[in-house]
């Protein structure tokens, strides 16, 4: 049960998970700011300097049973009761000791991109046993739900505070239905874990999970029987294309949505840290042109041009943000402005210098392909020389995205319901550096400080018209930038065949953690297994660095092996897991 002091209204707190960004199907893949999810802070921004944890923390490494009162110090203290019965896979205790893991290596590990909200945690400390796991926050964090959604066993690595080199391959730990038998480039492959303590045990014996190289091979693979079930990027006709008596399907509007963005950081001396050069650029492409080119045939129809920026319709969208910026004509009036003039072959340049836009999207996906095709040849009209510089999903997603290592980008960012998400994806302190040890999730490289404030202090307002209004300024000042332009609210989908596999296989296919709750699903055919076919295939499992900005590894990985405190539901909602015993406790100190 939630209590609060001084009539705080907690029941305004909004919570949510991480950004997953980028793509979910057809070779897609989604950057994620896990548990974040990953997908993804504060008011002010010194505030961000919260003590860290592993200097604060009072032994709970050890499983103290020495009851704590709050910090001192402490604006917000969080107790959480664990399940007795709540053990890992080889039967030991889940305890304090892997919260304070958690927080260690979301904090410190090099390269981590979820040290948003784990910053404000002041110290884990044990309650009246290790089963009781206190948290005391120097701030009063709104979206405290994003946290301890995946927990890092402390007794699976050899140091919490820089996991960086384990799970590269395969993650053996589990605190769910399943455990990963094994992991390969070829296929993943799940069975029952024995020592699992909820009453939703697995129904299957056993789960396979298999990749594709592109969306046709792996329809052709559902029609042949050869998998039980697809979760595709949706595009129009693959209705059509998956006709089958025996092939059934679900598609919903989520929280899923695409943008272009343009990677703006000034240390980096891309072509868009030019802030009058990425204005013009942008104020250069007709997004209209591009919603009936792309996607007006891709939803047969549904949807309109999305104008909310980073984020879907409702009570966080700047309604109209986003409109009215396409101007060709005041963009070439800009540059010529500003010193730019086109070159004998009719591009931008300024100081004999004709800036290269490259352009990245993960090969083999046809829309972006499409895309590239019909855009560049215009902004090349236009006097910009843009190229497209495609890879892979793993390189992509994994490597050059949380690198910034491109000037212009396509995905679809998978959001969950909470708008904390945007702290991790666009405050300036979350720009991944040598400085922080690469650490955030950043990754277009935009800084705006009143933007980080606003952002920041929506994490920690909980009156909710308050945060929303926080929120919309944040997103208007992004679009006063120029750093992204949204394209499209994406639906989701889910193809499966009812002679293969039944059960509640459409009843999550919403969620933010997609098809969750396959250790429900019914093996129909009897042949042992459930197969789920994967567009895209992570090369490293790491739930903390770089590996967890795809959406697919979180899905196959992350998200059915390691157990939280909350999860997310088809609905949009939050609720606890069978790992707590009731609604922690939440007390607003002073």
């Amino acid at each position: 049960m939630s209590t609060t002091r001084r009539g705080t209204k907690f029941a305004a707190l909004v919570v949510g998970l991480s950004l997953i960004a980028a793509a979910c199907g057809g070779d897609d893949e989604e950057t994620t700011a896990t548990d974040a999810e990953t997908t993804e802070t504060t008011a002010a921004t010194e505030e961000t300097d919260a003590p860290a944890t592993t200097e604060a923390s009072t032994d709970t490494t050890e499983g103290s049973t020495e009851t704590t009162a709050p910090a001192v110090d402490a604006a917000m203290t969080v107790t959480i009761d664990l399940a007795e019965e709540a053990v890992w896979e080889d039967g030991s205790p889940i305890t304090v000791a892997d919260f304070q893991c958690t927080l260690d290596a979301n904090l410190n590990t090099p390269g981590s991109i979820s040290t948003v909200g784990y910053d404000q945690i002041i110290s884990v400390e044990a309650g009246e046993s290790d089963k009781q796991v206190v948290v005391n926050f120097s701030t009063v964090y709104a979206p405290f739900k994003t946290l301890f959604g995946a927990l890092i066993k402390a007794a699976a690595v050899e140091d919490c505070s820089d996991i960086s080199t384990d799970f590269q391959d395969i993650n053996e730990t589990s605190g769910r239905p399943y455990i990963m038998e094994s992991w390969s480039p070829e296929q993943s492959v799940f069975v029952p874990n024995e020592n699992y303590w909820g009453d939703d045990t697995p129904v299957t014996e056993r789960i396979v999970m298999v990749p594709f190289a592109d969306g046709d091979t792996q329809n052709a693979a559902l029609l042949a029987g050869e998998v039980d079930f697809i979760y595709p990027q949706f595009y129009g006709g693959i209705t059509a294309a998956l006709s089958d008596p025996n092939v059934t399907n679900k598609v919903e509007f989520g929280g899923d949505y695409e943008a272009f963005y343009l990677q703006s950081d000034p240390n980096r001396g891309g072509p868009f840290s030019d802030p009058v050069f990425r204005q013009a650029f942008a104020m250069s492409i007709d997004r209209e042109a591009v919603f009936q080119q792309i996607y007006v045939p891709l939803a047969d129809g549904q949807g309109s041009l999305l104008q909310c920026g980073p984020i879907v319709p409702g009570p966080y969208c700047p309604e109209n943000a986003f409109a009215d910026q396409y101007d060709p004509e005041a963009a070439a009036a800009l540059l010529e402005e500003n010193g730019w003039a086109k070159d004998g072959s009719g591009f931008w340049a300024k100081d004999g210098e004709a800036p290269t836009i490259r352009w990245i999207i993960n090969t083999g996906n046809v829309r972006r392909e499409n895309t590239q095709a019909f855009l560049i040849p215009l902004l090349q009209a236009a006097g910009f020389n843009v190229v497209a510089d495609n890879c892979d999903a793993a390189c992509y997603f994994q490597q050059r995205l949380p690198a910034l290592d491109y000037d212009m980008a396509m995905y679809i960012s998978t959001a969950p319901p909470d708008p904390g998400y945007l702290t991790p994806a666009f405050a300036c302190d979350q720009i991944p550096s040598d400085e922080n040890d690469q650490q955030g999730q950043n990754s277009t490289g935009w800084c705006n400080e009143e933007a980080t404030a606003k952002l920041k202090e929506a994490d920690i307002t909980v009156e909710e018209e308050a945060r929303a209004t926080l929120i919309k300024d944040a997103i208007t000042l992004m679009a006063g930038d120029y750093v992204m332009l949204p394209l499209f609210q994406f639906p989701k989908a889910g193809f499966w065949r009812t002679d293969k596999v039944g059960g509640p296989v459409d009843a999550e296919l919403n969620n933010y953690t997609a098809f969750i709750n396959f250790h429900q699903w019914e093996d129909v055919d009897g042949d042992g297994q459930i197969i789920i076919g994967a567009e895209q295939w992570p090369e490293c499992l790491n739930p903390v660095t770089e590996c967890a900005n795809s959406s697919w590894m979180v899905w196959t990985t992350v998200f059915p092996l390691l157990p939280g405190v909350w999860a997310t539901t088809n609905e949009g909602t939050y609720e606890i897991t069978n790992l707590v015993t009731g609604e922690p406790e939440v007390v607003v100190n002073g």
